[in-house]
């Protein structure tokens, strides 16, 4: 059965081709700049590569180029596109009303409408994917997999704030947590290589190190407790987002400084993290310019390591114990230095990383840690458009 996956941003459709229950992939690609004169759409199929610019003026039109190479007579993979069955969508913010994934109805589509406040930059786009797909593949079913579902398993104690109670009870502000389908199907793939499906125990933190970056405990197969928060802007070091910040700056900014919200909003959000340190939020330019000798980013890594660390160690806590860790997601699978400066000086817990695998190119799963290391390290390529595949066949 074909299960068309799609991550819609503001601007941009990821999507992929899947056969289920093959789990095999047909087809893949971006569509970028939508709404641009020189908008791009990305196609790819085994070897075969593909791509195009033109006007894309809207979603609807992004999809329909999208089915074109997919139909093409040479390189297309299907006939018609009402061989598509199901279209599973990627919304990053499920809040409290949902747990798991769903078929998506009209009532769905109104509560992921009043969850765009909680998440402005990525529901919004996220719902406008669904309501384009409804009309270009409208005999196929549409599904939602939420990115904080998986998150939900969290007890009260981790993800309740300790502000007047009435702001959750009244306004659902907690914990939400974000990255959770990339956590989950790490965390599942880890349990099959480590063979715990026997067992009655396992203890986990899994690092999503992206642009965007999140680490999460998981006891047992469930989540316990996330670096994100009520939004995805708290926790790690990320490329232009903060983390973790005393709230007391954002009054001085407003207070003494006189920027208003919204300027302080886009500060932290969209001008800090190695952004902000560095002048670069892409960490293969800072590594190089470290390696160089430039300060600023020498710096900006070990920071962005300490945070790491400093999160290890408290998840640790959490689990009483721990069985691995688990690298994931752009950085987490390809900077070698990262996951060296991150396992650095951890004897506390008994990580030991080899080094002669940490550079070793990554083309499935790995263990990065030395045969006597007390804590397994993994390198795991993580895969959310399939994880969305499964799911989303799973429920229909």
């Amino acid at each position: 059965m074909n299960v068309l996956v799609i991550n819609s941003g503001s601007s941009s459709i990821k999507y992929q081709l899947i056969d289920m229950p093959s789990e095999t992939v047909k087809a893949t690609g971006l569509i970028e700049r939508i709404g641009a004169e020189n908008a791009k759409i990305t196609y790819k199929k085994d070897d075969f590569k593909t791509s195009k610019e033109l006007h894309i003026a809207n979603h609807e039109e992004g999809l329909t180029q999208m089915n074109r190479f997919l139909m093409h007579k040479e390189f297309g993979v299907i006939a018609d596109k009402d061989d598509i069955k199901i279209v599973g969508h990627r919304v990053v913010h499920g809040g409290q009303s949902f747990s798991k994934t769903v078929e998506i109805t009209e009532i769905v589509k109104s509560k992921i409408q009043s969850l765009c406040t909680l998440a402005p930059l990525h529901n919004p786009p996220n719902l406008k994917g669904i309501e384009v797909a409804e009309n270009v593949f409208s005999k196929a079913r549409q599904v939602a997999v939420f990115d904080t579902a998986f998150l939900q398993t969290m007890p009260q104690k981790a993800y309740q704030y300790a502000i007047p109670k009435s702001f959750l009870e009244k306004e659902d502000i907690r914990a939400y947590g974000f990255h959770g389908t990339s956590h989950k199907y790490v965390s599942e793939k880890a349990q099959e290589f480590l063979d715990y499906r026997n067992q009655s125990s396992s203890k986990l933190i899994s690092i999503h190190l992206g642009n965007g970056c999140s680490m999460t405990a998981i006891k047992d197969g469930k989540a316990i407790d996330h670096s994100m928060g009520f939004g995805p802007a708290n926790g790690l070091i990320m490329g232009i987002r903060a983390g973790d910040i005393d709230q007391s700056v954002i009054f001085y900014l407003m207070d003494k400084l006189g920027y208003s919200a919204k300027e302080v909003n886009d500060i932290l959000l969209k001008e800090s993290g190695m952004l902000g340190l560095t002048g670069s939020n892409d960490l293969r330019d800072i590594q190089q310019k470290a390696e160089a000798g430039n300060k600023d980013c020498r710096l900006a890594l070990e920071m962005n390591a300490y945070r790491i660390k400093k999160y290890i160690g408290a998840y640790a806590v959490a689990l009483n114990g721990l069985d691995a860790i688990i690298f994931t997601a752009g950085i987490g699978e390809n900077s070698a230095l990262m996951r060296d400066l991150v396992c650095r000086d951890m004897d506390v817990l008994g990580l030991q990383l080899d080094q002669n695998n940490n550079k070793m190119a990554l083309s499935e799963i790995r263990d990065i840690s030395t045969k006597t290391s007390k804590v397994k390290i993994l390198v795991i390529p993580t895969n959310e458009e399939l994880e969305i595949a499964k799911q989303a066949y799973k429920i229909l």
